[in-house]
């Protein structure tokens, strides 16, 4: 009887052992994959921005409150986005003529210095050199014009020679902004005259600032005082001359003047301190230039920066 049943166990454990076996192995594998979905779903990720060794965090050195006639004003370092200074930096206020600032980003995207336009409506609203239609310029010569004396034909040029005219040329500005992430900015036209519908805050306005001055192109353009262009036939010549009263001073290299009478006095101001770029801007000024100047003030000599670790 013994015999029996120790042979009859044994063929039981026999039979039923390789169902253990599988049993443990599916049991393994269902917590292999468990834990493997949870450490892959809650894992701490590298963050997708690579963090630059070299980043300085700037602050103001000795801080003091400057007296200016302008509505809204804010300085900000342009590489890192950091405010320096601000006053009313959220509200809206006309672009006047830092509109052409997109105008010129949207233009230097789409034509070379070189490629030939053609003034194909004329127009004696507000700055002009006085084009008309059917004369031809190079792209960088009405680049010139814009930026320098702030010529609205200029800028009318350049957005009725992109495809689909003036209308997708400020469709394209508005793309931009998105790009930029410029939430409170808006473009109806290519020069800055519609202030309805051009509308920016400070803190958007030295935001585009920040990023176009990042175009070697454009900002060796608007650090340019003076200049002598004609159009492509070399018949007529122009001469052509920066509004910007800063230039020069304090290590200011640009970058846009603007002005209608609802927007008031405007100037968007790059500023090199120290190897790093500062933008100022001011709008809705009484005087732009002297609001600008006590803006320099308070960052001339006057800046630090801390090493931050990534």
């Amino acid at each position: 009887m013994k015999d029996f049943l120790h042979k009859y166990n044994f063929k039981n454990v026999f039979l039923y052992f390789p169902i253990f076996l599988f049993s443990v192995f599916i049991v393994l594998f269902l917590l292999t994959y468990s834990l493997s979905f949870y450490l892959n779903r809650y894992q701490i990720l590298k963050s997708p921005v690579k963090p630059e060794s070299d980043f300085m965090y700037p602050i103001i050195k000795t801080e003091f409150v400057p007296q200016i006639s302008a509505k809204g004003a804010i300085i900000m370092d342009a590489q890192s986005k950091i405010v320096l200074y601000s006053k009313n930096p959220d509200i809206r206020f006309s672009t006047a003529s830092t509109t052409k600032i997109m105008t010129a980003i949207v233009g230097l995207e789409h034509f070379n210095g070189t490629d030939i336009l053609t003034v194909k409506n004329a127009t004696s609203e507000g700055v002009v050199l006085g084009f008309f239609e059917g004369q031809t310029f190079s792209f960088e010569s009405l680049l010139y014009a814009m930026l320098l004396p702030s010529a609205n034909d200029a800028a009318l040029a350049i957005a009725d020679n992109y495809p689909g005219g003036v209308t997708a040329f400020v469709s394209k500005m508005n793309e931009k902004t998105k790009d930029f992430n410029l939430s409170n900015t808006h473009y109806g036209d290519a020069s800055g005259l519609f202030d309805q519908q051009n509308y920016t805050t400070p803190f958007d306005l030295a935001r585009l600032a920040s990023f176009s001055v990042q175009n070697e192109k454009l900002k060796r353009t608007v650090s340019t005082k003076e200049k002598v262009i004609t159009d492509a036939t070399g018949t007529n010549v122009y001469y052509l001359n920066n509004l910007n009263k800063l230039l020069g001073i304090d290590g200011v290299t640009g970058i846009k003047t603007g002005y209608t009478e609802e927007a008031g006095q405007v100037l968007v101001t790059s500023k090199e301190e120290k190897g790093k770029t500062i933008i100022i801007v001011v709008m809705g000024s009484e005087d732009r230039f002297a609001d600008t100047q006590k803006l320099l003030n308070l960052v001339n000599n006057n800046l630090t920066y801390l090493p931050i670790h990534p």
